[in-house]
């Protein structure tokens, strides 16, 4: 629990990420090693951190350090020795230290690639070990150790501050934060290959990420947009799978096996967000955007009480505001599900083309569910059959796979 706090308030003092990490587990390496004898410490925190910071001085003496920064470092951390302790206490005891942030704004980087900034933010801020990170998305280990340290690398080489940005550059990397969070998320809510359809695990790590980046930024609407959407989203994993794992789409879902304390929470997030965004005269941004559409569903109590045509004009919305072939896609499904198949079918077909769902597997599927709709089996057949090629998922090609045996026997 401390491990991203340490490592945030070390990087501050000795610029160096590898270095800060090294010391804080050294740090956590003397905890085990001493506590199960003298007792845990009132404040753990505040001993971790007079620890490591006693090993940075030693780690500076022994490297003998010429440059003058690390002098100064030096005779800095060893004045402040004696009262480590008292000055730490209240700061390691804060959830939402400057450190942390800067930490997360880092570990973030535009500069890096959306892999490198997941697998360096799931080691610095969740505490995944590289195996955890590389067994969640289902790629060797030697892969994730290679992205970190990559990322690592891209740091030093591009001499990144180590300091939390200002201004206009705040809002720049505060975007890359959140689709960070997203992504992970995501990736959790549908994984996109393996033999599970979920990993609750990634779920409830985005999501206390967010929470963390909700408190440090408060002021920020599309951060309290995302937290609610995830909070809503969260709210239906234990309904989005059967006793043997098997995938329950949406509108097939049992109701009462979502999580109300998740829905409301969620939604008084969704409140905010938008009553931030109207004092900052602004429209919605696509978290926010999207939070509203997940709490269309929330709070339709049977899958025929859902306003469909709400969630279609917020799919319009976001489109303008993020024009996308995905966006568009699921404009589709809401329409469709408004107006009847024919009208999302119209949407569908003229995506067929795009360059960017070449290779999407949700485009054939939910072609093909509209054809099913409108009575086409053998055309439906043919959508489900390219939809579970195309899918790395197992379960969702079983699902995929059905739904031809289902067109078959029609």
């Amino acid at each position: 629990m401390e491990s991203a706090r340490l490592i945030a308030g070390l990087l501050r003092m000795v610029r160096d990420l590898d270095l800060a990490e090294e010391l804080a587990q050294d740090a956590l390496v003397a905890a085990l090693e001493q506590w199960p004898g003298t007792g845990v410490p009132e404040n753990p925190g505040a001993w971790l951190m007079a620890t490591a910071k006693r090993r940075a001085i030693d780690r500076l003496r022994r490297l003998k350090l010429a440059e003058r920064k690390h002098e100064e470092l030096g005779r800095e951390l060893e004045a402040q020795q004696e009262t480590a302790m008292e000055a730490f206490h209240a700061e390691l005891d804060d959830p939402i230290g400057d450190d942390l942030l800067r930490l997360m704004f880092i570990a973030c980087h535009p500069r890096l690639s959306p892999e490198a900034r997941t697998a360096l933010t799931l080691r610095l801020l969740g505490g995944l070990t590289t195996g955890e990170i590389a067994r969640a998305f289902l790629v060797p280990e030697s892969t994730v150790a290679q992205r970190i340290v990559r990322a690592k690398r891209t740091l030093a080489e591009a001499q990144v501050p180590f300091e939390g940005p200002r201004g206009t550059e705040l809002h720049d990397r505060l975007a890359s934060v959140l689709e960070v969070i997203y992504l992970i998320f995501n990736e959790g809510y549908s994984a996109t290959a393996g033999e599970d359809w979920i990993r609750p695990g990634l779920c409830e790590e985005a999501l206390r990420l967010g929470r963390i980046l909700a408190g440090l930024v408060p002021q920020e609407p599309e951060v309290h947009g995302l937290v609610a959407l995830l909070e809503i989203q969260a709210s239906r994993l234990r309904a989005r799978v059967g006793p043997d794992g098997e995938p329950i789409l949406l509108l097939d879902q049992d109701r009462g096996r979502w999580d109300q304390l998740l829905i409301r929470r969620g939604l008084a997030g969704l409140e905010r967000a938008l009553a931030q965004g109207q004092a900052l005269g602004g429209p919605p941004g696509p978290y926010t955007l999207q939070a509203a559409i997940a709490g269309c569903h929330a709070r339709a109590r049977t899958a025929d009480d859902t306003d469909w045509a709400r969630i279609a004009a917020l799919y319009e919305a976001l489109a303008r505001l993020t024009p996308s072939p995905i966006v568009e896609l699921n404009r589709a499904v809401a329409l469709g599900m408004a107006s009847g198949p024919a009208a999302g079918l119209e949407i569908v077909d003229a995506l067929t083309s795009e360059p960017a769902l070449r290779d999407y597997h949700l485009l054939p599927s939910i072609r093909g569910d509209f054809l099913a709709k409108l009575g086409r089996a053998g055309e439906a057949r043919a959508e489900f059959q390219r939809a579970a090629g195309l899918v790395r998922n197992a379960r969702e090609r079983k699902l995929l796979l059905d739904r031809v045996a289902a067109c078959g026997d029609a």
